[in-house]
């Protein structure tokens, strides 16, 4: 079994424009929930399971993530955040992340057993995925063969895909170099407004990329306000409500 890795990335350089005047001051990884950010419940998620190098990539209001941060995090800028995608984003950072990483976007909020399954999990290359055949054209859809992530993409047609991708992953050093060269590849190629899925979907047929199911674990990715008021009122709750039952067992 490869060594977990120890590094993790968060894409956090996005403008979040779908979320209106919530992010017309502040970041969207800086909304409250539950009394804390959605970033600080990331990294504290990672720091519980032993990652202490965690690099931000940062770009809309750069400045308060890191002031939020301070010494406990390190930083790429991304310097067209506002002209460019998640893919750009992760094109800088990989450079940085060699001993493989963890890999994450800012605006996911989870149960941090997905966190420990993914990590504890033996396959050196995977990722998070909630099962579904019925998702809408926001959803990023995975298609898994035989336990494989074998196509990646918003665009899939109905039939054609498992589920719908976390933003939750892991690579290992193999996986970060094939990850390194796909993505330069596609910035090279004019891609720069992409989505990271693209590079994952670009090294999957090749390179084994397990897909690990949710268990029902609650998790949420915030885009929308309505996907704000129900991260705050439904799935912190419930997360907090099995932590704290899981320390009192």
């Amino acid at each position: 079994m490869d060594a977990s890795p120890t590094t993790a990335v968060i894409l956090a350089a996005g403008c979040s424009r779908r979320l209106k005047e919530l992010t017309a001051s502040t970041p969207k990884c800086l909304l409250d929930v539950g009394g804390t950010t959605l970033l600080d419940h990331q990294v504290g998620c990672l720091r519980a399971n032993g990652i202490e190098r965690i690099l931000v990539v940062t770009g809309y209001f750069g400045e308060k993530i890191a002031a939020r941060l301070g010494a406990g995090a390190q930083f790429v800028r991304n310097d067209v955040y506002d002209r460019t995608n998640s893919l750009f984003s992760l094109h800088l950072a990989l450079p940085r992340c060699g001993a493989g990483m963890v890999l994450m976007n800012a605006d996911v909020l989870f149960h941090p057993e997905l966190l420990r399954l993914l990590l504890s999990s033996p396959f050196p290359d995977a990722l998070l995925y909630e099962p579904g055949e019925n998702l809408g054209e926001e959803e990023m859809k995975v298609r898994i063969e035989e336990g494989r992530v074998t196509a990646m993409a918003k665009t899939l047609e109905a039939g054609t895909y498992q589920g719908e991708n976390l933003g939750v992953l892991k690579f290992s050093p193999e996986g970060v170099a094939r990850l390194r060269q796909a993505a330069s590849t596609l910035v090279e190629a004019g891609e720069v407004n992409a989505w990271a899925p693209q590079a994952f979907d670009a090294i999957c047929r090749d390179h084994p990329i397990r897909a690990l199911a949710t268990r029902s674990l609650p998790w949420i990715e915030i885009d929308f306000p309505a996907d704000l008021e129900r991260a705050r009122g439904t799935v912190w709750p419930r997360i907090a409500a099995e932590k704290a039952a899981g320390a009192q067992a």
